[in-house]
Parts: C-alpha cells; sequence; structure tokens
C-alpha cells in the first residue's frame, strides 16, 4: 500500500507537469518575430477609435454610467484627415512616444530590460507597429471637443524630444489644443526612478457656453502574445485584460470573452490593465472617481479596455482640471502597490499562491544578503528542507524500519501466498507491533508537491528572476538548462534517494520505481533551470537527512 500510493504521488507530479507544459504550449506558441516597432515614425494605420460620447453630454450632473444611453464601449470613428507628430521622451527607466493625434501613448521601452538575454535592445511594451500594435489613449470627450464620438483631437507640441537631465526629478510635456474658444492643456509628468506617468488635463472654456464632457482612457492591442525566444521566456499565467471592483479584487477580461459580449460596470476608484508575461500596462482614475469599465473589439483587431469617467463641465470663463496615471513597466509587487491598490494581484501565483509569496518573500531577502538568484533559489530550498525536517526525519525513521523488515514481510508473502486478505491482516499487525506507520513515508513526496508547484510559479512570473544568472554555463534560470545537466542531476539524485527506501514487493510496481527517475528527467528537461536546481538540492538535502537518519537508528 505504501508503494501504491508513493508511485501514486510521483504520477501525480508527472501529470502536473505535463498539464503546465501543455497549457504553456497550447497558450503561447512559438512565434515569428515581428516587423521593427514603428515608434520611430509616423503609424501605418492610426487607430483613431474612441468611445461613444454622443448621449453622455446631455447633462453634467449624471454620471456616466447614468448619461450614456448606448452600451459603453469603442466604435471605429471616421480616419482623421491628418496623422500626429511624433514626441520623444527619455527618462532614467523609459523611453516613450506620445503621438499628437489625440496624445496618445504609442511607444514605450524599458531599457533596463533587455529584448532577450545579450541583446543591447530594450524591451517593447507599448509599439504601434501594425501586427502587434499595443498603445494608450485618452482623452476629454465632449460635443465641443477636444475629442468627438468619431474623431481625436490634434494636439500642438512645444517640443519634439525631451530627455530627463542627470540632477533632475521630473520631465513634463505639454501638449495645446484650442477651437471655438475652448483652450485644453494636456500635459505628460515622468518623474525619475518610476514607471508611472501622469496624464493631467486642464480645460479653460472662453467661449460662451457651457462645456460638458467626460474623460476617457483605455488600453488597446493587437491578441498577439509576446514572441517567444525558447523555453520558458515567455510561459506566463495569463495573457489579456484585468479590471478590479469592490465584488473581486482581481478580474479577469480574456479576450475570448471580449469577442463574445462587451464589458459594461461602473466601479468607483479601481484601475483597468493589460497584462503578459513579466509585464503590466494599467490606467488608474482619480481617487473616488466613479467610472464606467467597458471593453470591446475593434473591426481591425484591437481588444480595447477602458473608462469612461463622470461628467465634467465648465461654465463660461471657467475651468476644469482632472488627472489619470498610466502605469507601464515590470510586474514587480512594490512598484504595482504603489500605483493602485490592488494591482499586485496581476502577478497571478496560481493555485498555492500563499506559499508563492512567502518562497518569493524569503528568496528576495537572501538575495539581498547573496546577490544571486540561483543562491537564492539552494538557501530557500535549505531553510524549506530545515523547517520540515521534524516530519521528514519521522517519515525516515518509518522507511528504515521498513527496510529492516522487508525479510520479515516476505517470509509473510510466502506463508500467505494464497490468501490475499490474511497476508494483509497480517502485514498490519506486523507495522503496529513494529510501531511503524508506512503511511509517513509518503510525507516527503506530498509536501513536494504544493512547494514545487508554488515555487515554479514563482520562476514563470517573477520578472526579477527574467535573464538572471547562476553560475558556470546557467545564464538564465527562468529558461531551460542549455546542456540538460541540472535535469541529469536531478534524476540522478532522485535515483539514489531511491536505492535508501525499501524495494516494493511487488515487481512491477518495483519497475515503475525504477523508471521513475528517467520519466521525470525527460519531463522535466525543458522546465525552468531554476526549478532543477530546487529540485536537485532538495533531492540531495533528503538523501543526507535520510542517510543521517537512518545511520542514527543502526547506531
Amino acid at each position: 500500500m505504501l508503494e501504491t500510493l508513493r508511485i501514486a504521488l510521483y504520477s501525480l507530479l508527472v501529470v502536473i507537469g505535463l498539464f503546465l507544459y501543455q497549457a504553456w504550449q497550447r497558450e503561447h506558441p512559438v512565434m515569428a518575430a515581428p516587423p521593427a516597432s514603428a515608434a520611430s515614425g509616423v503609424a501605418e494605420t492610426p487607430s483613431h477609435f474612441t468611445p461613444d460620447a454622443s448621449a453622455r453630454n446631455e447633462s453634467a450632473n449624471t454620471t456616466a454610467r447614468e448619461a450614456n444611453t448606448e452600451p459603453a464601449g469603442v466604435k471605429a470613428g471616421l480616419a482623421a484627415p491628418a496623422t500626429g507628430q511624433l514626441i520623444s521622451v527619455k527618462t532614467d527607466l523609459m523611453d516613450v512616444a506620445i503621438d499628437t493625434r489625440g496624445g496618445d501613448i504609442v511607444s514605450v521601452k524599458l531599457p533596463a530590460y533587455p529584448e532577450s538575454l545579450g541583446s543591447k535592445q530594450p524591451f517593447t511594451l507599448l509599439t504601434n507597429d501594425s501586427s502587434t500594435r499595443y498603445i494608450a489613449e485618452s482623452g476629454l470627450l465632449g460635443k465641443m471637443g477636444p475629442d468627438t464620438s468619431n474623431r481625436q483631437a490634434l494636439y500642438t507640441m512645444d517640443h519634439s524630444d525631451y530627455s530627463l537631465d542627470p540632477g533632475e526629478n521630473d520631465v513634463v510635456v505639454t501638449l495645446r489644443w484650442q477651437k471655438n474658444g475652448i483652450k485644453v492643456l494636456k500635459t505628460f509628468t515622468f518623474t525619475r526612478g518610476s514607471y508611472e506617468i501622469k496624464v493631467g488635463y486642464t480645460l479653460n472654456n472662453q467661449s460662451s457656453e457651457p462645456w460638458a464632457g467626460n474623460l476617457y482612457t483605455q488600453l488597446m492591442r493587437k491578441n498577439t502574445p509576446p514572441v517567444s525566444h525558447g523555453g520558458f521566456v515567455n510561459l506566463a499565467t495569463y495573457f489579456g485584460a484585468a479590471i478590479t471592483t469592490p465584488a473581486k479584487a482581481f478580474q479577469k477580461v480574456p479576450f475570448k470573452e471580449m469577442d463574445k459580449t462587451n464589458l459594461e460596470q461602473a466601479v468607483k476608484d479601481g484601475w483597468v490593465a493589460m497584462i503578459q508575461h513579466y509585464f503590466v500596462g494599467a490606467w488608474v482614475p482619480p481617487k473616488e472617481a466613479v467610472s464606467t469599465y467597458y471593453s470591446k473589439v475593434t473591426q481591425d483587431g484591437l481588444y480595447t479596455i477602458g473608462m469612461i469617467g463622470q461628467a465634467l463641465t465648465a461654465q463660461p470663463g471657467t475651468q476644469v482640471s482632472t488627472q489619470v496615471k498610466l502605469y507601464a513597466g515590470p510586474a514587480i509587487a512594490d512598484l504595482l502597490e504603489q500605483a493602485a491598490p490592488g494591482l499586485k494581484l496581476t502577478i497571478d501565483y496560481g493555485w498555492f499562491w500563499f506559499i508563492s509569496a512567502l518562497i518569493f518573500m524569503a528568496m528576495q531577502k537572501i538575495y539581498a544578503v547573496v546577490g544571486n538568484w540561483g543562491w537564492s533559489i539552494v538557501l530557500v530550498t535549505v531553510v524549506i528542507k530545515l523547517i520540515f525536517y521534524p516530519l521528514s526525519a519521522k517519515s525516515y525513521r518509518s522507511m528504515s524500519v521498513l527496510k529492516k523488515l522487508q525479510p520479515k514481510m516476505a517470509a509473510l508473502k510466502e506463508r500467505f501466498a494464497e490468501d490475499k486478505q490474511k497476508l494483509t491482516q497480517a502485514t498490519m499487525e506486523l507495522y503496529r507491533q513494529e510501531k511503524v506507520n508506512p503511511m509517513s513515508g509518503c510525507l516527503p513526496v506530498l509536501i513536494q508537491i504544493p512547494v514545487f508547484i508554488a515555487l515554479y510559479w514563482v520562476l514563470v512570473e517573477s520578472v526579477q528572476l527574467r535573464q538572471a544568472p547562476f553560475i558556470f554555463w546557467i545564464h538564465d534560470l527562468s529558461q531551460q538548462d542549455p546542456y540538460y545537466v541540472l535535469p541529469v542531476l536531478m534524476g540522478l539524485s532522485m535515483f539514489v534517494q531511491q536505492r535508501l527506501n525499501p524495494p516494493p514487493p511487488d515487481p512491477i510496481q518495483a519497475k515503475v520505481m525504477m523508471m521513475m527517475p528517467l520519466v521525470f528527467t525527460v519531463l522535466f528537461a525543458s522546465f525552468p533551470a531554476g526549478l532543477m536546481l530546487y529540485w536537485f538540492v532538495n533531492n540531495t538535502l533528503s538523501f543526507a537527512q535520510q542517510w543521517y537518519v537512518m545511520r542514527s537508528l543502526d547506531k
């Protein structure tokens, strides 16, 4: 019974591994590299898609949800008569391109994160390339402008190039628009050491009529997952949109759901986001603001998630101001939580998230001392083994006793060869007399399953481990071992550890157990090197602990 259960647990690990691997292949196939980003020039086909605000300005005292007579969403507008110009902004963390048509953010590059291992090209998060378009739009919707239901404003700019110079903490980009007495200043504020972009609006009404409108923000992208560079570099728990609501702190809005129906939901505070492996784009409205969340798929295949705010008004001779912010950067929990409450939930650690969070917190503490994520994994594994040593020691003592009972169990098998029921009764009586619990021998495997799964998601979800080196040939712990050394060492350590356990009495079970190290080596050969490092160290420490316990019992 002991060996049957142990085989079942190992088989469960195999099934879990296959499930994770197949999910990755199904959701993130290897794709051809996209053409170079068009951020350096005018977009090939500007989107010009904005929410329909035709019915939103009838009353200045109603919310966006109450004033809308049509489902909130995005519709294809008329093509603009002219394209905008691009403004380049460089900070210590971001290279950004802003289109004066709409004041859209059409490109965000992250110099601190290379496109691939060894590359000098920064990772491109937002892009206006026609095949992989992913942009962030915002504006003021109103019958008097600057944005209308079918056209975005064409702003003028003060400068075409901005940079955050040494000694400066902020850089501000100002865009201007005016028509029929309505003057608008749209400002972008970039701060040193931050991936947040503050977008502000000041509308000055010098006309003879009241101005009424709504602030809108939206993220639009093609359903094109990031390009895979091999291994598990692009394995993500989720690729799509997400929102937060009072009822649910993290609610996914998958692209396939957008194809079926449009989202429309009024929410106070919150955020809307587009999530991909390691990186997040999110619009965060003003505090206490009530916004109507919406989703839509445009005619040219742009999946859109956005918000339309409450009605804004400016009487003749007055002005109105509002501000939102865009987070466009790595999925680092502390930075996401600073940007908006609950935004860190976009880092999806899966089923055992609470274990993953504890593991990553411990890894961070150790990394702060040793400065290497590989050694952090090793030391965290040591800590885990020490914490569970009392349980493991009890299990190893039980297995040691079982191994010594093999002659007696063989005799019972020979004596009751024709009566399985009596053999089972006699075996259980032997266990009782020797005060041994055969089930305790499964504890190490049972404990290992949730820790294995939790660490798996830590390794594939934590951007800190992206392209993180260990030693020698391991240059990226988030990808597979290029020479398969760690998977082989893991399989060998598993085989050696098995030699300390009592052999199964059934020949078929014995053969199955002998094949397990080989099966695991082949199955997990393509898994992240960091995970293989953990398992090799875990097996080695388990062997050392078991050998020590058995040697102590022998003495």
